[in-house]
């Protein structure tokens, strides 16, 4: 995967951003790969969770996005939508079923605010449950109250499947 694309004015990649759609999908295959070795050994798609941090958090999206399987979340960290609005075709109805937890530093320099503010809409429009978190002062790195609230959150979702 590449630094942070160019965004249309829907926060979404545009045609002139960068395009590294195989790198994001190879990745992507990985990330599934190992998902589906803990669900194999046992472990319950609805304990998984996946979350990252800027280009990690374009990873968590695109890989709960293509899982076909719902799984216990997806949290994304200063993170953007790393495909065009195309993509929406390939999310299979289970997939739309993941939560996601999107949080983004007001003062992030490097993944603009306004990417991460576009993330949640454009996963409504899909159908998913996003929650968003602001915090004001941040720049592009993870706070503590950030981690506070990831926990308590995947503490919430793990409460309420079992």
């Amino acid at each position: 995967m590449t630094a942070p694309p160019a965004w249309n004015h829907n926060g979404l990649r545009n045609d002139a951003s960068p395009k590294d759609d195989g790198g994001v999908l190879k990745a992507v295959k990985s990330i599934h790969s190992i998902i589906d070795k803990e669900v194999a050994a046992g472990i319950s798609p609805e304990n998984i969770f996946i979350c990252g941090f800027s280009q990690g958090g374009a990873l968590t999206l695109a890989s709960v996005l293509l899982y076909p399987i719902t799984l216990g979340g997806g949290a994304v960290f200063s993170g953007w939508v790393p495909f065009n609005s195309t993509i929406k075709e390939k999310v299979s109805p289970e997939a739309r079923k993941t939560p996601i937890l999107w949080s983004h530093g007001m003062a992030d320099p490097t993944v603009l605010f306004e990417a991460g503010q576009a993330g949640p809409p454009f996963m409504e429009d899909i159908g998913m449950q996003c929650e968003f978190k602001a915090y004001p002062n941040l720049g592009h790195s993870i706070s503590t109250e950030e981690l506070k609230s990831l926990e308590l959150w995947i503490k919430g979702r793990l409460g309420s499947s079992s």
